[in-house]
């Protein structure tokens, strides 16, 4: 697996990168024989540390993962046992899931992805008012059952996702509620019932 180690506003020992490439190596490997690559980018947040690790595990497979801490060395941990967490808790799932792609072609759909500017929030919105783009980008749009999109959005660490319905190819939302449960979203059934 290649591991990328990068810093911002944060100097990094290199027995910090070497822990960090042995622990995550080992996490992920516990799970998935041969991972793609990772990415780790740890940062100074106020007197803080925050650690992001992302992981490419097979072709539509990545999970996600964070933690902030008072040390440096204690965020990245954080963030490696979210990580492997995530994956024994979705183990089954994902490789199952890859199998079953790999005997079907991967139905993938993409989409236009804007950013748009924030309005100051003290400014008067004016009635013709057009947000301004600031960047473009382009959106995957998966075909997955229900169950697949929950789980994609728990590994990506989303607060929601778009996605096609394998069942019926409509496009669904699943997102996370205030209360903690999930929620989805399928315009499909309201349309049968008019």
């Amino acid at each position: 697996m290649q591991i990328h180690i990068s810093a911002k506003q944060v100097e990094v020992p290199e027995t910090l990168k070497q822990h960090v490439e042995k622990r995550l190596a080992n996490s992920v490997e516990k799970y998935f024989a041969d991972p793609i690559e990772a990415n780790v980018t740890m940062t100074r947040v106020g007197h803080e540390y925050r650690s992001d690790c992302s992981v490419h595990v097979g072709h539509g497979i990545d999970a996600q993962s964070h933690a902030q801490a008072n040390d440096l060395a204690a965020s990245f941990d954080g963030a490696v046992a979210r990580l492997e967490k995530q994956l024994r808790r979705y183990k089954r799932r994902l490789r199952d899931h890859h199998n079953r792609n790999r005997s079907k072609p991967s139905l993938i759909q993409t989409a236009p992805d804007y950013v748009l500017a924030a309005e100051p929030e003290d400014a008067e919105v004016p009635e013709s008012f057009h947000p301004v783009v600031v960047a473009e980008n382009t959106a995957r749009i998966l075909t997955l059952t229900v169950g697949e999109a929950v789980m994609q959005m728990d590994l990506r660490g989303l607060p929601l996702l778009l996605f096609r319905n394998g069942a019926h190819g409509g496009y669904n939302v699943v997102y996370r509620r205030a209360d903690g449960h999930i929620g989805w979203i399928d315009p499909r059934e309201v349309d049968e019932q008019d």
